[in-house]
């Protein structure tokens, strides 16, 4: 069975964000997670790992004794199944009112202006009128 982007929590969100830096032990990531983690945060983050871990998020490395985790999945990736799953579940997968509403309910700098026409530019060619 295929693991959803829903699947992922909050607090599995968190960890995550913590790998997204590079590969960590339990007790690196919960001071990022719990600053200054107690025994009993140490304890949530192991159970964390040991979820998102069996839904293929992480992977771990056994070879010290302290075990190393690692993100096995990218925020890009892990932003575009969370959309296409929105799209499909909200656009009857259609990607067009989504990005629309993105596009249209936020303010953009001059540099993200650049960054997207650049995006559209490559993906679809210089379409504009003459």
């Amino acid at each position: 069975m295929a693991v959803q982007p829903a699947d992922v929590t909050a607090a599995e969100l968190a960890v995550l964000h913590a790998l997204w830096n590079g590969s960590a032990t339990i007790r690196e990531i919960t001071d990022v997670v719990y600053s200054g983690g107690s025994a009993s945060e140490y304890a949530t983050v192991k159970k964390l790992l040991s979820r998102i871990e069996a839904k293929g998020l992480v992977t771990r490395d056994t070879s010290q004794l302290a075990h190393r985790f690692s993100a096995a999945i990218s925020p890009d990736d892990l932003i575009a199944r969370r959309l296409q799953d929105v799209a499909e579940d909200i656009c009857d997968g259609s990607h067009t009112p989504l990005l629309m509403n993105l596009l249209t309910h936020r303010q953009y700098s001059a540099p993200e202006r650049k960054q997207l026409r650049e995006l559209l530019n490559e993906l679809f060619g210089a379409d504009s009128p003459k």
